[in-house]
């Protein structure tokens, strides 16, 4: 289930909108390293951005892989995705949705439920201040570890080479 070229244009459209409304310089870096991020559903790290980006453009470096993102999370075409005792792993879709982690094989999926936003926000938040936006972050154990492993001494897999 990959994304649609549809759906990758539109993300690279706001990548552009976004950036001239705000007056950043659209360089040739920023934007592959966007395009990086925007044309999958994998939620990558720095490391496997950057990685990824030398392959097209093998000047780039990690520390402009860092900045850039460090921008685009403040421009709020990425968000970084919190995931507990891993590297900050980073996303591309700004609609409001929420995550699903694998605690084993560290696999991010994205899901969409009206029913969360329902959710009460409890009165000691509220007294706290305004809540604007809400994500949940799911963890269990993915099906396809679950066939695979067993109860087996788990082994990373190795990255796709996509």
């Amino acid at each position: 289930m990959g994304l649609s070229h549809e759906e990758i244009d539109r993300r690279m459209a706001a990548f552009m909108e976004v950036c001239r409304r705000e007056g950043v310089k659209v360089t040739h870096q920023r934007m592959e390293i966007f395009r990086e991020v925007a044309s999958t559903e994998e939620h990558p790290d720095a490391e496997t951005i950057h990685r990824r980006v030398r392959r097209r453009f093998p000047t780039v470096s990690l520390d402009t892989v860092y900045r850039a993102l460090s921008l685009l999370e403040k421009l709020r075409l990425l968000s970084r995705v919190h995931v507990v005792s891993e590297r900050a792993r980073f996303d591309a879709n700004t609609q409001p949705h929420h995550h699903y982690v694998c605690s084993r094989c560290g696999t991010i999926r994205d899901f969409y439920s009206e029913e969360a936003y329902g959710i009460q926000i409890p009165a000691e938040v509220s007294s706290w201040g305004s809540v604007n936006s809400m994500r949940m972050e799911l963890e269990g154990i993915c099906s396809r570890c679950a066939e695979t492993n067993n109860g087996h001494k788990f082994k990373q897999p190795k990255e796709e080479t996509s």
